[in-house]
């Protein structure tokens, strides 16, 4: 909005609030603007269709409008015939945010004038469908949306059409789930993510939000896939990995995933040769559960001298002298770092290059992985 119409807003915003007493006659000045502003605009959809206004004067409306201003019966038969001119109005009930509105939609004497704005046959102003798409992804009912709507701006919908609406944001979802991935992806992350979500029978309840999310040979991220449990479990994970094997993806280079009991055996169950790399993040995280707030800075320092080492030798020296630091006061720490140890250092050892970098990765892991790479 440029300098001009913000104080023209301001201007009619003032005016508004020296005439209207509540929110209801507010909201009645508003609905009466938007009504005149939408009639005036497809007036000029109209102009614009018969030639009466250039294209630059409509305040960049379609060019598709100006293109229908030359067809036409006439134009196909080639037969003279009067000019087209306007027919009157055709009332028209459109549902929007501020509620019904009954617009006066302008006709044309041919019948070849299609509204960009708000097309025939739409009985929706733009935006009003994506409010009920967003009361539906929070898990709302049917009827829940329904009464929602219908509080905040007076308008009564149907469950038909709601119905309508949600079909085919499901489609979409359901395409994009099932859709087929690459067969090779240097780079996988698996990770839970708990969430609140709607239970079936209508009680929220917190729920884990399965995350695959998959670096590509060229380097970019991309989301795999969703998938939602009760609860993270190796499990369920085998079922997620099942899924985009049967979806197309036929191997993994690096695997990075957290601590969780039994998923890199999942995760070898489905794919053999993929290297596993435990999430550093997740690993820092779970030790400083066992530690004082006063030793939390001090912990994680030493921790990072580990994680952040050069070589696998400076990593395991380092692993060395915060056990013999740390261990007498927090002993599962270094215990369970040694336990992981292996899958720890894989990607030191495997791969150390980042992703802004990435062709001299993708080089490294055409050495490292040899024969799987895709040609």
């Amino acid at each position: 909005m440029d300098v001009a119409l913000r104080a023209q807003a301001e201007q009619l915003a003032d005016r508004f609030a020296s005439q209207a007493r509540t929110a209801e006659d507010l909201n009645d000045l508003m609905r009466l603007m938007m009504k005149s502003a939408l009639e005036r605009m497809l007036n000029t959809e109209l102009d614009v269709h018969l030639g009466r206004k250039s294209l630059a004067a409509s305040d960049g409306l379609s060019s598709a409008v100006v293109a229908n201003a030359d067809s036409g019966p006439a134009a196909a038969t080639g037969k003279k015939r009067s000019p087209n001119r306007r027919n009157g109005h055709t009332p028209k009930t459109v549902q929007g945010d501020m509620g019904e509105l009954t617009i006066a939609t302008p006709r044309d004497r041919d019948g070849t004038f299609e509204p960009q704005l708000v097309p025939k046959h739409q009985r929706r102003v733009p935006g009003f469908d994506e409010k009920i798409l967003a009361l539906y992804a929070k898990g709302m009912t049917t009827r829940d949306i329904q009464e929602i709507v219908e509080q905040l701006y007076g308008v009564e919908v149907s469950a038909t059409l709601i119905s309508e609406i949600t079909a085919d944001l499901d489609q979409e979802v359901s395409a994009w789930r099932t859709r087929l991935l690459e067969a090779v992806w240097p780079i996988v992350y698996f990770d839970g993510i708990v969430v609140h979500a709607r239970n079936d029978d209508g009680r929220v309840a917190q729920r884990t939000v399965y995350v695959a999310l998959g670096v590509n040979l060229q380097g970019h991220k991309e989301l795999l896939g969703l998938w939602l449990g009760q609860a993270e479990g190796a499990k369920f994970w085998l079922n997620c990995l099942t899924d985009l094997k049967n979806r197309g993806l036929q191997d993994i280079f690096v695997a990075c995933i957290d601590g969780l009991s039994g998923f890199a055996e999942a995760i070898h169950t489905a794919y053999p040769q993929t290297k596993v790399q435990l999430c550093v993040v997740h690993l820092v995280r779970a030790a400083l559960r066992y530690v004082s707030t006063a030793n939390s800075k001090a912990v994680a320092a030493d921790l990072k001298k580990i994680y952040g080492a050069a070589t696998v030798l400076e990593a395991e020296q380092a692993l060395t002298s915060f056990a013999q630091a740390w261990s007498e006061k927090y002993p599962t720490i270094a215990k369970t770092w040694r336990a992981k140890w292996a899958d720890i250092i894989e990607a030191s050892r495997k791969w150390t290059m980042p992703i802004r970098n990435w062709k001299e990765a993708l080089n490294h892991f055409a050495i490292l992985f040899e024969g799987r790479m895709p040609k």
